[in-house]
Protein backbone atom coordinates (compact mmCIF):
# COMPACT_ATOMS: atom_id res chain seq x y z
CA UNK A 1 0.00 0.00 0.00
CA UNK A 2 1.21 3.60 -0.95
CA UNK A 3 0.41 5.53 2.19
CA UNK A 4 0.57 9.30 2.91
CA UNK A 5 1.37 10.31 5.88
CA UNK A 6 1.47 14.08 7.53
CA UNK A 7 4.14 14.94 10.51
CA UNK A 8 6.39 11.95 9.26
CA UNK A 9 9.27 12.99 11.11
CA UNK A 10 8.40 13.69 14.69
CA UNK A 11 8.90 11.01 17.53
CA UNK A 12 5.83 9.11 16.56
CA UNK A 13 5.92 10.07 12.72
CA UNK A 14 9.64 8.75 12.14
CA UNK A 15 8.65 5.64 14.46
CA UNK A 16 5.53 5.00 11.77
CA UNK A 17 7.08 5.36 8.35
CA UNK A 18 9.47 3.01 9.71
CA UNK A 19 7.66 0.51 10.89
CA UNK A 20 5.41 0.67 7.69
CA UNK A 21 8.41 0.50 5.51
CA UNK A 22 9.39 -2.25 6.93
CA UNK A 23 6.23 -4.33 6.54
CA UNK A 24 6.45 -3.80 2.63
CA UNK A 25 4.19 -0.40 2.32
CA UNK A 26 5.65 2.75 0.62
CA UNK A 27 5.25 6.14 2.10
CA UNK A 28 4.88 9.76 0.86
CA UNK A 29 5.65 12.19 3.54
CA UNK A 30 4.87 16.09 4.29
CA UNK A 31 8.03 17.73 3.95
CA UNK A 32 7.82 21.48 5.56
CA UNK A 33 11.12 22.17 5.08
CA UNK A 34 14.68 21.15 3.08
CA UNK A 35 15.76 19.53 6.73
CA UNK A 36 12.14 17.38 6.67
CA UNK A 37 12.85 16.27 2.87
CA UNK A 38 16.15 15.23 3.55
CA UNK A 39 15.24 12.97 7.01
CA UNK A 40 12.32 11.46 4.42
CA UNK A 41 14.58 10.50 2.38
CA UNK A 42 16.84 9.08 4.53
CA UNK A 43 14.36 6.89 5.58
CA UNK A 44 13.46 5.54 2.80
CA UNK A 45 10.62 7.67 1.72
CA UNK A 46 9.22 10.11 -1.09
CA UNK A 47 9.38 13.34 0.36
CA UNK A 48 5.89 15.63 -0.58
CA UNK A 49 6.90 19.62 -0.01
CA UNK A 50 4.57 21.77 2.07
CA UNK A 51 2.94 21.83 5.53
CA UNK A 52 -0.72 20.99 6.88
CA UNK A 53 -1.85 24.65 5.90
CA UNK A 54 -1.09 23.97 2.13
CA UNK A 55 -4.58 22.17 1.75
CA UNK A 56 -3.85 21.81 -1.97
CA UNK A 57 -1.26 19.69 -1.43
CA UNK A 58 -2.73 17.99 1.61
CA UNK A 59 -5.19 16.99 -0.97
CA UNK A 60 -2.89 15.88 -3.76
CA UNK A 61 -0.77 13.52 -1.34
CA UNK A 62 -4.18 12.25 -1.02
CA UNK A 63 -5.14 10.98 -4.61
CA UNK A 64 -1.72 9.87 -4.78
CA UNK A 65 -1.98 7.29 -2.06
CA UNK A 66 -4.18 3.87 -1.09
CA UNK A 67 -4.30 5.55 2.70
CA UNK A 68 -3.56 8.43 4.80
CA UNK A 69 -1.95 8.57 8.48
CA UNK A 70 -2.11 11.84 9.71
CA UNK A 71 0.21 13.05 12.87
CA UNK A 72 1.20 16.44 12.15
CA UNK A 73 0.47 19.40 14.50
CA UNK A 74 2.26 22.74 15.25
CA UNK A 75 3.03 21.35 19.03
CA UNK A 76 3.06 25.28 19.67
CA UNK A 77 1.76 25.34 23.52
CA UNK A 78 3.32 28.37 24.29
CA UNK A 79 -0.39 30.63 24.76
CA UNK A 80 -3.79 29.58 24.75
CA UNK A 81 -4.11 31.76 21.28
CA UNK A 82 -1.48 29.36 19.67
CA UNK A 83 -2.86 26.30 20.96
CA UNK A 84 -6.28 27.34 19.42
CA UNK A 85 -4.55 28.54 16.07
CA UNK A 86 -2.79 25.06 15.97
CA UNK A 87 -6.03 23.56 16.36
CA UNK A 88 -8.19 25.68 13.83
CA UNK A 89 -5.00 24.72 11.07
CA UNK A 90 -5.25 21.11 12.05
CA UNK A 91 -8.95 21.31 11.49
CA UNK A 92 -8.87 22.61 8.14
CA UNK A 93 -6.66 19.91 6.79
CA UNK A 94 -8.24 16.94 7.91
CA UNK A 95 -11.42 18.25 6.14
CA UNK A 96 -9.44 18.60 3.42
CA UNK A 97 -7.94 15.57 3.08
CA UNK A 98 -11.19 13.48 4.47
CA UNK A 99 -12.73 15.58 1.42
CA UNK A 100 -10.16 14.21 -1.03
CA UNK A 101 -11.02 10.25 0.03
CA UNK A 102 -14.73 10.40 0.11
CA UNK A 103 -16.23 7.76 -1.78
CA UNK A 104 -12.77 6.16 -2.42
CA UNK A 105 -12.76 3.36 0.74
CA UNK A 106 -9.37 3.90 1.56
CA UNK A 107 -7.68 3.95 5.13
CA UNK A 108 -7.80 7.03 6.95
CA UNK A 109 -6.06 7.23 10.24
CA UNK A 110 -6.21 9.97 12.36
CA UNK A 111 -4.66 10.59 16.02
CA UNK A 112 -6.63 12.02 19.09
CA UNK A 113 -5.88 11.82 23.04
CA UNK A 114 -7.39 9.11 25.21
CA UNK A 115 -10.55 10.90 27.06
CA UNK A 116 -10.37 11.12 30.72
CA UNK A 117 -13.18 9.60 32.59
CA UNK A 118 -13.90 10.19 36.48
CA UNK A 119 -13.35 7.29 38.75
CA UNK A 120 -11.78 4.92 36.25
CA UNK A 121 -9.80 4.13 32.99
CA UNK A 122 -11.34 5.42 29.91
CA UNK A 123 -11.73 2.94 27.39
CA UNK A 124 -12.16 2.93 23.57
CA UNK A 125 -16.03 3.12 23.91
CA UNK A 126 -16.08 6.52 25.71
CA UNK A 127 -16.58 9.72 24.20
CA UNK A 128 -13.80 12.44 23.47
CA UNK A 129 -14.58 15.32 25.41
CA UNK A 130 -15.39 18.49 23.07
CA UNK A 131 -14.56 21.26 26.01
CA UNK A 132 -11.10 22.57 27.30
CA UNK A 133 -8.31 23.90 24.91
CA UNK A 134 -7.67 20.58 22.76
CA UNK A 135 -12.07 20.28 22.64
CA UNK A 136 -11.54 21.10 18.84
CA UNK A 137 -9.38 18.15 17.78
CA UNK A 138 -11.93 16.05 19.24
CA UNK A 139 -15.01 17.63 17.14
CA UNK A 140 -12.35 17.32 14.43
CA UNK A 141 -11.81 13.37 15.32
CA UNK A 142 -15.71 13.20 15.30
CA UNK A 143 -15.97 14.88 11.74
CA UNK A 144 -13.19 12.51 10.72
CA UNK A 145 -15.13 9.33 11.57
CA UNK A 146 -18.26 10.20 10.50
CA UNK A 147 -16.93 9.76 6.98
CA UNK A 148 -17.79 6.38 7.29
CA UNK A 149 -20.65 7.05 5.93
CA UNK A 150 -19.47 8.64 2.71
CA UNK A 151 -16.97 5.80 2.17
CA UNK A 152 -13.88 6.64 3.76
CA UNK A 153 -12.55 3.88 5.99
CA UNK A 154 -11.79 6.71 8.62
CA UNK A 155 -10.36 5.26 12.32
CA UNK A 156 -8.81 7.10 14.98
CA UNK A 157 -5.60 6.39 17.03
CA UNK A 158 -6.04 7.52 20.32
CA UNK A 159 -2.78 8.31 22.42
CA UNK A 160 -1.94 8.84 25.75
CA UNK A 161 -0.68 11.78 26.92
CA UNK A 162 3.47 10.42 26.78
CA UNK A 163 4.23 8.89 23.72
CA UNK A 164 8.12 8.25 24.49
CA UNK A 165 11.25 7.04 22.87
CA UNK A 166 14.86 6.99 24.81
CA UNK A 167 13.60 9.14 27.49
CA UNK A 168 11.88 11.62 25.97
CA UNK A 169 8.52 12.67 24.15
CA UNK A 170 4.82 13.95 25.24
CA UNK A 171 4.01 15.05 29.03
CA UNK A 172 6.89 13.70 30.23
CA UNK A 173 9.52 14.75 28.41
CA UNK A 174 7.99 18.55 28.69
CA UNK A 175 8.14 17.79 32.40
CA UNK A 176 11.76 16.97 31.92
CA UNK A 177 12.39 20.10 29.61
CA UNK A 178 11.44 22.53 32.53
CA UNK A 179 12.94 20.75 35.26
CA UNK A 180 15.83 21.61 33.32
CA UNK A 181 15.33 25.06 32.65
CA UNK A 182 13.79 25.62 36.75
CA UNK A 183 15.93 23.63 38.15
CA UNK A 184 13.02 21.62 39.67
CA UNK A 185 11.53 18.17 38.67
CA UNK A 186 7.73 19.60 39.68
CA UNK A 187 4.61 18.32 39.56
CA UNK A 188 0.70 19.68 39.74
CA UNK A 189 -1.93 19.06 41.91
CA UNK A 190 -0.82 16.31 44.27
CA UNK A 191 0.69 14.33 41.94
CA UNK A 192 -1.37 11.37 42.50
CA UNK A 193 -3.28 11.95 39.11
CA UNK A 194 -2.35 9.21 36.75
CA UNK A 195 -1.18 9.62 32.99
CA UNK A 196 -1.32 6.58 31.06
CA UNK A 197 2.06 6.30 28.44
CA UNK A 198 3.18 3.94 25.23
CA UNK A 199 6.52 3.89 23.79
CA UNK A 200 6.51 5.75 20.36
CA UNK A 201 7.41 1.85 18.22
CA UNK A 202 4.48 0.12 19.96
CA UNK A 203 2.52 3.18 18.97
CA UNK A 204 3.78 2.41 15.59
CA UNK A 205 2.82 -0.53 14.96
CA UNK A 206 -1.12 0.15 15.77
CA UNK A 207 -1.19 2.98 13.67
CA UNK A 208 -0.38 0.15 10.43
CA UNK A 209 -2.54 -2.29 12.34
CA UNK A 210 -5.40 0.45 12.22
CA UNK A 211 -4.15 1.40 8.72
CA UNK A 212 -4.52 -2.01 7.37
CA UNK A 213 -7.82 -3.72 9.26
CA UNK A 214 -9.36 -1.14 11.27
CA UNK A 215 -13.12 -0.73 10.30
CA UNK A 216 -14.79 2.42 9.38
CA UNK A 217 -15.36 5.05 12.16
CA UNK A 218 -13.86 2.95 14.71
CA UNK A 219 -11.56 4.26 17.73
CA UNK A 220 -8.57 2.55 19.47
CA UNK A 221 -6.15 3.05 22.37
CA UNK A 222 -2.91 2.88 21.79
CA UNK A 223 -2.44 2.22 25.82
CA UNK A 224 0.53 0.33 27.24
CA UNK A 225 0.94 1.61 30.77
CA UNK A 226 -2.55 2.58 32.15
CA UNK A 227 -1.76 4.98 34.36
CA UNK A 228 1.79 6.00 36.18
CA UNK A 229 1.34 8.69 38.84
CA UNK A 230 2.60 12.05 37.91
CA UNK A 231 5.08 12.12 41.17
CA UNK A 232 6.53 9.23 40.38
CA UNK A 233 7.55 10.11 36.84
CA UNK A 234 8.66 13.50 38.41
CA UNK A 235 11.05 11.27 40.59
CA UNK A 236 12.93 9.85 38.18
CA UNK A 237 13.00 12.91 36.40
CA UNK A 238 14.52 14.42 39.25
CA UNK A 239 16.75 11.33 40.47
CA UNK A 240 18.00 11.37 36.48
CA UNK A 241 18.89 15.06 36.36
CA UNK A 242 20.12 15.70 40.49
CA UNK A 243 17.26 18.12 40.99
CA UNK A 244 14.97 18.48 43.78
CA UNK A 245 10.78 17.56 43.17
CA UNK A 246 8.51 19.38 44.21
CA UNK A 247 4.48 20.41 44.19
CA UNK A 248 4.72 23.25 41.80
CA UNK A 249 1.33 25.45 39.93
CA UNK A 250 -0.74 23.99 37.35
CA UNK A 251 0.11 27.68 36.08
CA UNK A 252 3.67 26.57 34.96
CA UNK A 253 2.18 24.43 32.19
CA UNK A 254 0.37 27.30 30.87
CA UNK A 255 -2.72 26.50 28.59
CA UNK A 256 -2.25 22.69 29.12
CA UNK A 257 -1.83 22.92 32.88
CA UNK A 258 -5.77 21.86 33.29
CA UNK A 259 -4.87 18.75 32.00
CA UNK A 260 -1.76 18.11 33.42
CA UNK A 261 -3.50 18.27 36.96
CA UNK A 262 -6.22 15.82 35.59
CA UNK A 263 -6.23 12.09 36.52
CA UNK A 264 -6.76 10.07 33.56
CA UNK A 265 -5.98 6.30 33.17
CA UNK A 266 -6.77 4.49 29.95
CA UNK A 267 -7.35 1.27 29.10
CA UNK A 268 -6.53 -0.65 25.62
CA UNK A 269 -7.87 -3.60 26.17
CA UNK A 270 -10.23 -4.03 23.70
CA UNK A 271 -7.73 -2.72 21.10
CA UNK A 272 -5.18 -5.55 22.15
CA UNK A 273 -7.79 -8.15 21.77
CA UNK A 274 -9.41 -6.60 18.49
CA UNK A 275 -6.33 -5.35 16.45
CA UNK A 276 -4.26 -8.61 17.94
CA UNK A 277 -1.66 -5.36 19.56
CA UNK A 278 0.99 -6.21 21.57
CA UNK A 279 3.18 -3.73 23.30
CA UNK A 280 6.87 -5.01 23.70
CA UNK A 281 9.12 -2.32 24.51
CA UNK A 282 9.87 -0.98 27.57
CA UNK A 283 7.16 1.48 30.16
CA UNK A 284 7.64 4.99 30.86
CA UNK A 285 9.40 4.75 33.89
CA UNK A 286 12.10 2.32 32.58
CA UNK A 287 12.54 4.44 29.38
CA UNK A 288 12.89 7.62 31.99
CA UNK A 289 16.07 5.92 33.08
CA UNK A 290 17.59 6.86 29.83
CA UNK A 291 17.61 10.95 30.84
CA UNK A 292 20.87 12.14 30.94
CA UNK A 293 22.09 14.84 33.13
Amino acid sequence: MRVFVTGGTGLIGSAVVAELLGKGHSVLALARSDASAQAVEAAGAEPLRGGLADLDVLRAGAGRSDGVIHLAFSNDFSSPEALAHAVTEESAALAALGEALVGTDRPFVTVSGTPAVPGRASTEADPLPTDGPVGGRSRTVTEVLDLASRGVRSSAVRMPRTVHKDGAGGFAGMLTGIARTTGVSGYPGDGTQRWPAVHALDAAVLFRLALEQAPAGSAWHAVADEGDQVRDIAAVIGRRLNLPVEQVPAETYGPLGPIFATDQPSSGAHTRQALGWEPKHPGLLADLENIQP
